[in-house]
């Protein structure tokens, strides 16, 4: 994981967004494994998604360069509260928990819960097909869709497993039916395999906003992050990233 070198107390003292101007470079927290959002191609070894659109669309709008950090969700709270990055930009889950540990923008998406499967699935055709005997619904630990499947999950057995990768190893492998994801990642599946089918579920099913984060205690900075996302989404950027990005059936647009 790549980390810039800031001396202690640089944020704090000077104030995040003085201190990203005088750097001349600002730091974002990524997860280079999400596609559409943040993702390493790995043909091409380049960044590309919706969140490195903005990223680079926020170093423009505060005039210095941008570095990117790799990161990744079981990394956020940490990475935020070393000071490794400024502000994480690879589609944060709002959630209660994380918001002891940081503070968030506005949404820029909102995602529910989709269900990944093998096309030729001799039983799971739709999203009704899935909470029936005999089938097995995986999810990965720690993620927003292990607790809504514990939940609602009533004659489906549930598989947690520990990697994102492992759910996708499970379903080829026959152990489990499904795998739980949401829009991106899902969307991920159904391109860019020659096995897997993305099922919509009729009804969002635990719709997430997803945002920015920035560490806690600075209210300068997180009002200005807040502001840039408000002005990408009046003036289209967000949107057109978005559009590139395959994105669009989950914008949230509406500024506040």
């Amino acid at each position: 994981m790549l980390t810039a070198v800031v001396a202690p107390g640089e944020p704090a003292a000077a104030g995040r967004l003085e201190a990203v101007q005088q750097r001349g470079e600002v730091r974002v927290c990524i997860w280079p494994d999400y596609y559409s959002i943040s993702y390493r191609n790995p043909r091409t070894g380049e960044l590309e998604g919706i969140d490195i659109d903005m990223a680079r669309a926020l170093a423009d709008d505060l005039g210095v360069a941008v570095q990117f950090v790799d990161s990744s969700f079981a990394d956020l709270v940490a990475n935020l509260s070393n000071d490794a990055c400024d502000i994480a930009m690879h589609a944060i889950g709002v959630r209660p928990d994380r918001a002891e540990h940081m503070d968030f923008t506005q949404p820029h998406l909102v995602s529910g819960i989709y269900a990944v499967v093998m096309r030729q699935h001799p039983t799971i055709k739709t999203w009704a097909d899935i909470d029936r005997p005999g089938h097995v619904v995986v999810v990965q630990r720690g993620t927003y869709m292990e607790p809504v499947m514990r939940d609602t999950l009533t004659a489906a057995e549930l598989l947690v497993v520990d990697t994102f990768k492992a759910r996708e190893q499970e379903v080829q492998a026959g152990r489990a039916d499904v795998f739980m994801t949401d829009f991106p990642y899902g969307r991920r599946m159904a391109m860019l395999t020659d096995w897997a089918s993305l099922l919509e579920p009729p009804q969002p099913v635990a719709p997430t906003p997803y945002a920015y984060a920035v560490p806690k205690g600075d209210a300068a900075w997180h009002a200005r992050m807040e502001a840039f996302v408000a002005a990408a989404k009046q003036d289209g950027r967000l949107r057109e990233a978005a559009r590139r990005n395959g994105l669009l059936p989950i914008l949230a647009e509406d500024a506040r």
